[in-house]
């Protein structure tokens, strides 16, 4: 154990004048006899108190002791926990298989720590969520808030997203992950390198030794999720916790941006606990998955948000000279407005609810490669030629990494002459789109099996291009020689354009590597490998009207 005393956590809005000290390594038996390596940040003389937990398979060092720190300064307890498998903790790393019980036994072990008092609030980034949501509709009247961070109560869809595969996603968490176990100096080499390793392992095809490319050695999940692909696999039931999402009592502040890999499916946990009557807080920013401000506005959130409900007591409120009181809409007295989005180009927004009330209106591919409003007239489709051998790459928009993520000049890729682009006019006036965002083109393809990228992009005064949402769906199996519809859901957006800009729509068969590229032969996804290139007509008649749907603020 030792004392600190950190001055610059008050730079940082840490509040509360508590010393902190720690207890490293405890050991938290689990009901299958494996230790959980636990740390406990405890407010020196905050004696029984509110208790914050953080489960992560990413270390108890770096940002998330920084997280012990602060919220144990605000007079809390603090409890860190390596997952299953990492950093000390028995057993082996199963992503998602173990969060339920192993959380729920940790939750046991509070409740006999004689400086628990009952009332626990859970935090959690991205994988940490995930265990969050595990044992939430589990954890009785202990819990008593929890903030979920660019996260989901299930992760199936978005690793399967528009029934595609988010090979960047799960490869590079993969590879992150292995590297966990390697020394610092030669990760630091890797990472000067440019991760070549990754980035071969992006490439490579069959997708069942892309895992061994990256990291050298094969990924047991990795190889999984390959084959566990279909909607109704069984490999995901003790996997996905959105079932129960309408059952979980506690008040839940989710924090995500626009720009997320996860953000689809936290805004369905969303929807649901507004279904089942439930009031929760909702932040969306203009962030990606790794943004830094993410950081420092989720912490700030779950600041505010426990201390309003951890209620009086040691603690109770953050503490002697506590800062950091709610801002804004706490779920409970009426006139609160809960969802808090940042839209892009006007700044933040407090809303009532998610979606807002718009206006949906259609804006149609047009021969000549315009974007109109109006229906179509007969003309002949537009022609482009997908190789997934030298597949169609993705740029920006939402990725794991924070440095190939979020909007990015379009100009590059839509030179290319397998992506089509469809451009408006100059807006007569400013146009808020704030809302989902869902497309349905009308394809015909030489083979029956293809991907359809669709992304919306705004085109500023000087002609550059930048993207606002996006989304890919797969077509397996379609009838040769006939067009088919299909639909595509983008990712939802927030974004003021300014009269005199136009809006562009780029279709295209792909963005690798953020989705695996569909090779067109309808092989197995881990292994196929012979490639077939493909022609694609894309329609806009009065028959065969390919159009997007946005949401116009009213």
């Amino acid at each position: 154990m030792r004392w600190l005393g950190v001055p610059v956590l008050r730079r940082l809005g840490a509040g509360g004048p508590w010393r902190v000290r720690i207890r490293r390594d405890l050991a938290v038996r689990t009901r299958d006899g494996l230790r959980l390596r636990t740390d406990h940040y405890r407010p020196v003389g905050a004696g029984t108190a509110p208790t914050v937990l953080i489960r992560t398979p990413y270390g108890r060092g770096g940002p998330v002791r920084l997280l012990g720190l602060l919220f144990a300064r605000r007079g809390w307890h603090c409890v860190v926990q390596s997952c299953r498998g990492t950093f000390g903790s028995d057993g082996d790393f199963e992503p998602l298989l173990h969060e339920r019980a192993d959380g729920l036994d940790t939750l046991e072990w509070l409740r006999r720590q004689p400086w628990y008092d009952g009332r626990l609030g859970t935090f959690g980034i991205s994988y940490q969520g995930f265990g969050q949501w595990a044992t939430a509709a589990h954890a009785g009247d202990d819990l008593r808030a929890m903030v979920a961070v660019v996260t989901a109560a299930q992760t199936r869809d978005s690793t399967y997203a528009g029934g595609g595969f988010s090979l960047d996603t799960v490869l590079t968490w993969a590879e992150l992950m292995s590297a966990q176990q390697v020394p610092w100096l030669t990760r630091q080499r890797e990472l000067r390198r440019g991760l070549p390793r990754l980035t071969a392992g992006l490439a490579h095809l069959p997708l069942a030794e892309a895992d061994r490319v990256a990291t050298g050695a094969t990924v047991p999940f990795f190889q999984e999720w390959l084959t566990q692909h279909r909607p109704a696999a069984p490999y995901w039931l003790p996997r996905t916790f959105h079932r129960e999402v309408a059952q979980v009592r506690a008040p839940v502040s989710m924090v995500t941006g626009w720009h997320d890999i996860f953000l689809p499916a936290q805004l369905a946990d969303y929807a649901a606990l507004r279904a089942a009557g439930r009031r929760p807080r909702l932040t969306v920013g203009p962030w990606t998955h790794g943004s830094p401000g993410l950081f420092v506005t989720a912490y700030r959130e779950a600041a505010a948000f426990f201390a309003a409900r951890f209620g009086a007591g040691p603690g109770g409120s953050g503490g002697p000279g506590a800062s950091g009181a709610p801002t804004r809409g706490s779920g409970g007295p009426s006139g609160h407005r809960p969802v808090r989005v940042h839209v892009a180009g006007a700044g933040w927004r407090d809303l009532a609810d998610w979606p807002p009330p718009v206006t949906t209106t259609g804006w149609y591919l047009w021969p000549g490669a315009r974007l109109d409003r109006a229906v179509p007239p007969r003309s002949a489709p537009d022609r482009h030629r997908y190789d997934p051998a030298a597949p169609t790459p993705a740029v920006g928009g939402p990725m794991l990494i924070a440095q190939h993520a979020g909007v990015r000049d379009n100009r590059q890729l839509e030179a290319r002459p397998d992506v089509l682009t469809y451009t408006s006019g100059p807006l007569d006036r400013p146009v808020e789109l704030i809302g989902p965002v869902t497309a349905e083109v009308y394809v015909r393809c030489s083979v029956a099996y293809f991907d359809v990228f669709v992304r919306l992009c705004r085109v500023d005064r000087r002609g550059r291009s930048w993207n606002i949402c996006d989304g890919l769906s797969r077509v397996d199996g379609a009838t040769d020689g006939e067009a088919v519809r299909v639909p595509v859901t983008l990712w939802p957006t927030a974004c003021r354009l300014s009269a005199g800009e136009r809006l562009r729509v780029q279709v295209s068969g792909g963005a690798h590597p953020r989705w695996a590229r569909n090779p067109g032969s309808g092989e197995p996804l881990g292994t196929a490998a012979r490639l077939r290139s493909s022609q694609r007509w894309i329609f806009h008649d009065p028959q065969r009207p390919s159009v997007v749907w946005l949401p116009v603020a009213l």
